[in-house]
């Protein structure tokens, strides 16, 4: 595996980060303005990207959440794990690390944390959310706490980076027709919202990290 890589993204991610234009193009076309519009009683959550190396390439761990609460407006979806600002959280970083051991079961101290992406405030459940990258220098063996999380889904990320696997669609969330939603093609599942957000500066900085 090339480290340089890492090394390249670790230090992309210090500069200036493309930001809000960049999450833009995977943006719902109906209400994305509503994403730079933070409550003053908005919540913190924390998730991570995991790069961690398979089969010659970079992967991402992508978790799709599971669909046994009923009150969760995200459930069924695609996302990075992660979850709410704990009050034993020290940092934003240590509660990325902690969400993503309970939910993924990856040990904190075997995961470099290369840096943060843009937060993006999430108004359909007021959360501000801060993602960070890390990675791994082995392929995970992953516990899933399976009340959270139904199954984890492994993608090379040169898979983000084609255009073929990004696509636009009518998506029905909670009887309301979301006309033209940029997605994210996973082996026929649709990375969509929020997470499709962040994951576009994510491909960003990764194409520039690798000079392309």
């Amino acid at each position: 595996m090339d480290i340089n890589i890492i090394h390249s993204l670790e230090k992309r991610l210090s500069q200036d980060l493309p930001g809000f234009d960049i999450q833009n193009r995977m943006a719902p076309p109906v209400g994305s303005e509503k994403y730079k519009q933070i409550s003053s009683d908005h919540k913190v959550a924390c998730v991570l990207a995991l790069l961690f190396p398979k089969n010659d390439q970079w992967h991402l761990s992508l978790i799709e959440r599971a669909s046994v609460h009923p009150n969760d407006i995200h459930a069924g979806q695609i996302s990075f794990p992660g979850g709410k600002l704990d009050d034993n959280d020290v940092s934003y970083e240590d509660c990325a690390l902690r969400e993503t051991y309970e939910e993924i079961g990856i040990a904190p101290d075997t995961i470099g944390i290369l840096g943060e992406l843009t937060p993006l405030f999430v108004f359909v459940s007021n959360f501000l959310v801060h993602p960070f990258v890390g990675f791994t220098t082995e392929s995970p063996k992953f516990t899933l706490q399976e009340s959270e999380v139904k199954s984890i889904i492994e993608v090379p990320m040169d898979h983000f980076t084609k255009t073929k696997h990004k696509q636009k669609t009518d998506m029905n969330v909670r009887d309301v027709i979301l006309h033209d939603t940029p997605y994210y093609d996973i082996y026929g599942q649709k990375l969509w919202g929020a997470t499709a957000m962040m994951m576009s500066e994510l491909e960003h900085v990764w194409s520039e990290a690798l000079g392309k």
